[in-house]
């Protein structure tokens, strides 16, 4: 599923090629009697579990120490989370706050009248986020989100080895890529590994080329289908995505392995040795499917940079993020008290000091993370000004988020038959406006 966490990813150093203080200092502070005053209990369910539920934890101690007297029982929901939370709510019974990795389901809540709006947050919020990561948070036009912890989605691992054999390094445009996969492949291994199985990883190569291609403000257009799936705009990023899982002489396993390969595997068919291709586009969690399953080290067996830029100009650095929202059901002084916390320094280190994590809270002590790897990425995050949801967590799940239907099944149709661009074009715009019509 997209939903892959941080706990284990690792990137490597060549990534990364006093209003926020006053909040540290005023968190990490004794408790004053304004916060001693603060009491109540708050229920929270979150998808984490096992060390990220454990990791979470200490971020809830470290607002302790700060409002002793407010309890924060959180409940790990794994992946039953939607499902649980959606019966809550028609029971009438939801949880104070939530963790919800999905915008267009939080849209959704607040368009039923759900949510809260945490507008009391927007002053501790905007100390320590940017103004592009401060909007992800607004729907409707008022603040409803805290994006807590994220995955940067906007990467290409590469094959060390295999580079050097081919005399290429990472490329930096489309330009270069293309030029580089055509030298990979006379050099004895195929460019690239694709995991089409999973129809995400699809996508997720998708959005990140029309993003590339056209920036921010056009992306968020389609992603709400406000541009339709037959716009020009479409076409011409399916014919760079083409040039990519068009060419099945220059992908592992060819066009057919590629439909039967899912996430995993093509990490692993970059990563094996000897590769069975030499590069892979996804998130900064590849990196956990590396250390554990194949023997690549960082820097001598694998690496990583930005996903290449394509037009100039057009949100070249932008990154694309999968990530938590916290949201609230209730408001009172203790679900106040620990949002305003939640937003930050001090509540994001009680989380980064055991690695593994990535925020756009750009007062996060960087030194409190365990490895250079780990700072490279919060570097590499923390300072983007241009940031973007996964462009399916957006949209209807019928469209946006379910196995074989939808944009998954549809872009796997696609790596069929990647010369049928206008076909696939009408495809997804009826799937859409199916789902946008439907509303999930």
């Amino acid at each position: 599923m997209k939903r892959k966490w941080l706990a284990i990813a690792v990137l490597v150093a060549a990534l990364a090629a006093g209003a926020g203080y006053a909040s540290r200092s005023s968190a990490s502070s004794s408790s004053t009697s304004a916060t001693k005053a603060v009491s109540g209990t708050i229920t929270f369910d979150g998808i984490w579990t096992g060390s990220e539920a454990t990791d979470f934890g200490d971020v809830i101690k470290a607002f302790n120490k700060v409002y002793p007297k407010v309890h924060v029982n959180f409940h790990s929901l794994g992946n039953n989370l939607p499902t649980v939370l959606a019966t809550a709510i028609t029971g009438g019974h939801p949880p104070d706050m939530a963790d919800i990795a999905q915008p267009g389901y939080v849209k959704q809540l607040v368009q039923q009248g759900h949510l809260k709006p945490i507008s009391y947050a927007k002053s501790a919020i905007a100390s320590n986020f940017s103004a592009s990561w401060q909007q992800l948070g607004v729907f409707s036009g008022k603040m409803y989100a805290l994006p807590f912890k994220v995955s940067n989605k906007s990467l290409l691992w590469y094959n060390v080895p295999a580079f050097k054999a081919a005399g290429v390094t990472a490329p930096k445009t489309w330009a270069d890529l293309v030029k580089d996969s055509n030298t990979l492949k006379a050099s004895g291994t195929p460019a690239f590994s694709v995991g089409g199985a999973d129809g995400w990883t699809l996508t997720d190569l998708f959005e990140n080329i029309y993003l590339r291609t056209y920036g921010v403000a056009k992306y968020n257009a389609l992603a709400q289908h406000k541009t339709k799936w037959t716009d020009p705009t479409v076409k011409k990023a399916l014919t760079y995505m083409g040039q990519i899982v068009g060419n099945s002489a220059n992908l592992a396993g060819g066009s057919s392995g590629a439909l039967q390969y899912n996430f995993n595997d093509s990490v692993t068919n970059t990563f094996s040795s000897p590769p069975k291709a030499a590069m892979v586009f996804e998130g900064d969690f590849v990196a956990g499917v590396i250390l554990s399953s194949t023997k690549a080290k960082a820097g001598t067996g694998f690496n990583v940079g930005p996903f290449p830029s394509i037009t100039p100009g057009a949100n070249a650095g932008a990154v694309e993020i999968s990530g938590d929202l916290f949201v609230t059901f209730r408001d009172n002084p203790a679900i106040e008290a620990f949002v305003k916390f939640l937003a930050t320094a001090p509540a994001a280190e009680a989380w980064a000091k055991h690695g593994g994590f990535a925020t756009g809270n750009h007062n996060l002590n960087a030194s409190v993370l365990p490895n250079a790897i780990d700072r490279a990425n919060q570097k590499a995050v923390g300072s983007a000004k241009a940031v973007v949801f996964d462009m399916s967590d957006e949209q209807p799940a019928s469209f946006g988020a379910t196995t074989g239907q939808g944009e998954w099944g549809i872009f796997q149709t696609f790596l069929r038959t990647p010369k049928n661009i206008s076909g696939i074009q009408s495809q997804l715009e009826k799937a859409a406006t199916a789902a946008y019509k439907k509303g999930k």
